[in-house]
């Protein structure tokens, strides 16, 4: 009888436990149910607080930026004080993980084109490492359905930066990795070799190009699609590029040879002058100087790729300081060189080529007015003020141009060159 009872006992405390424990997996479940279809909400709500854009969520006009209201140009710097959080590139990552959604949410389906450009089509050269987001809203900003993109990414870059620009490629059947990527090395013969195997692959495109154009991660365009189109057209197979007498300091940079050495400074490799004096240029090539970009004719890229000549020089090149700044300068003047410039002509200076508007410091209140943003190198990182003075200075594209330093430019300049894109297009 006793332990019957004893039984009784025991299956009632079992009953207990048991009870008790389904009751707590209840409550805990229930909890993590609601905390988890919070953060959902939370992040649903933060995604489409994301996805608005920051002059609309500030209550900022870009035509009021454009006309320099001073209530506006306020409120842009204003903003500027707080943090904005950019998207990273694992962010960006993600988001071409899905390509149909990705295109989609990014209206790259609804790009209006006109016959004029569809005739003349481009092709671009994006040597990039850093800044995911950046790269694809300059990608965005350049895109249209019938042009060619090369996009080159350092073999230093983070492995999130490679998927994210691996993603691009994947979603936009006319942009592609380049088939040989360097490790490039600041003023080094690295950088010069990246554009060129771009231009490589370029050359082999279905598409048949009229001009290339090379750009780096912090280069934005001035120009929609359809206005740079009719600009080049104007060129009648010229090419656009600086090309200037080198002042003495500027010839030493190849009148002797640089080795790579191991710095402490922040590009890490860094080219060094050493005491061996360089051979002449070959083929009695007469030097000149300029920048990193350009614009080049497709008869122009054409001679690049099969002359020995150019072969030849860049060989030659391969030790001297940023050839980059000297090797296309130089070819422009060569003779016979399709769409190129006599060695007499006039020095064509940053100024006069139209390739990129760079705001140097020390040239401000004399050939440009102040800088807005911030400088970096005694270059100028562009602020919301400089809208108007950029769309119609010239130039074909600003460099530099940085969400983290004026969110509320790289804004407006992407709606201004939409609706000057629509109008155009349909004008043609």
């Amino acid at each position: 009888m006793r332990r019957c009872i004893v039984q009784r006992k025991l299956r009632r405390t079992s009953l207990f436990f048991t009870s008790a424990l389904i009751c707590l997996c209840l409550i805990i479940g229930y909890t993590m149910f609601r905390k988890c279809y919070y953060l959902s909400g939370r992040k649903e709500q933060s995604d489409q607080t994301n996805s608005r854009r920051l002059t609309e969520q500030h209550g900022i006009d870009c035509s009021d930026i454009y006309e320099l209201d001073p209530v506006a140009v306020g409120k842009s710097l204003a903003l500027r004080r707080q943090a904005i959080r950019v998207l990273d590139d694992e962010d960006i990552a993600n988001a071409t993980s899905d390509c149909r959604r990705y295109l989609a949410s990014k209206g790259y389906g609804s790009i209006r084109t006109s016959e004029l450009e569809r005739d003349f089509p481009l092709a671009y050269s994006l040597v990039v490492h850093k800044d995911a987001a950046m790269v694809e809203r300059i990608l965005r900003a350049i895109y249209v359905p019938h042009n060619s993109y090369c996009i080159h990414y350092d073999l230093k870059s983070s492995p999130q930066f490679v998927a994210a620009m691996q993603g691009l490629a994947r979603c936009l059947p006319n942009v592609f990795i380049a088939s040989k990527l360097e490790r490039v090395q600041y003023a080094s013969i690295t950088r010069l070799r990246a554009d060129l195997n771009c231009l490589s692959d370029l050359m082999v495109s279905e598409i048949k190009w009229k001009y290339a154009i090379n750009l780096c991660g912090q280069d934005f365009p001035l120009r929609s699609n359809v206005e740079l189109v009719e600009e080049l057209k104007a060129l009648k197979g010229g090419s656009m590029m600086e090309t200037v007498r080198p002042s003495a300091l500027k010839r030493k940079r190849f009148s002797y040879r640089y080795a790579l050495k191991d710095t402490q400074s922040q590009f890490h490799h860094l080219p060094v002058k050493t005491d061996q004096v360089k051979s002449p240029p070959p083929h009695g090539i007469e030097m000149f100087v300029g920048s990193a970009y350009f614009v080049l004719s497709r008869e122009f890229v054409s001679f690049v790729q099969w002359s020995p000549l150019v072969k030849d020089f860049l060989s030659w090149s391969e030790d001297t300081y940023s050839p980059d700044e000297h090797f296309w300068a130089s070819l422009i003047r060569v003779p016979g060189v399709p769409g190129g410039l006599k060695s007499s002509d006039p020095d064509v200076s940053d100024l006069v080529s139209r390739t990129r508007l760079v705001k140097w410091q020390y040239l401000e209140d004399t050939l440009y007015p102040p800088c807005t943003g911030i400088h970096v190198r005694s270059v100028c990182i562009y602020g919301a003020a400089e809208l108007r003075w950029l769309l119609y200075y010239g130039h074909w594209f600003a460099n530099k141009v940085d969400p983290r330093v004026d969110p509320v430019l790289v804004e407006c300049l992407e709606e201004k060159l939409a609706e000057r894109q629509a109008v155009m297009s349909t004008a043609h």
